[in-house]
């Protein structure tokens, strides 16, 4: 998920247009869409490189959403209802947050007391979505070779 409700307080600042998930875009990673409302339409022009299936029009409810959060091997998300979803199912989440991030996920942390199989990624800098979506490329590309 790369967007948020439009109408939250803080989407501006935490909400991403799919393109800057570009560095994402590793070989021998595919990845699953289960974003919702006006971003999910994004999901039909996805970055050059990026493997991507959208399951937006089969989801309904949480349900279905954590249906698909049991078969995926990882969640990959700004600060959105399925991440709080996928955290109470115990599923790995790699959280994308802003600069200034909601109260619950503290500061100065790459973890959560909240959810044991979450791991942080922060803004350095306001705005800095690039040196999120790096990091996250990075270690993807990593996880992808050990899985070669």
């Amino acid at each position: 998920m790369w967007a948020g409700r439009p109408t939250h307080f803080n989407d501006a600042n935490r909400s991403l247009h799919l393109t800057q998930l570009a560095p994402l875009a590793v070989p021998g990673v595919s990845f699953v869409s289960i974003q919702k409302g006006p971003a999910e339409l994004q999901a039909t022009e996805p970055p050059a490189g990026m493997s991507l299936l959208s399951l937006s029009d089969e989801i309904r409810d949480f349900e279905d959403t954590a249906a698909i959060l049991e078969v995926v091997d990882l969640l990959v998300s700004i600060d959105s209802s399925p991440v709080h979803l996928a955290g109470a199912l115990g599923r790995p989440v790699w959280l994308m947050l802003p600069f200034v991030p909601d109260w619950r996920w503290l500061l100065g942390r790459a973890d959560t007391p909240w959810y044991p199989a979450t791991r942080l990624y922060r803004q350095p800098r306001r705005g800095d979505w690039g040196s999120v979506t790096n990091a996250i490329g990075s270690e993807l590309s990593r996880l992808a070779q050990r899985g070669r």
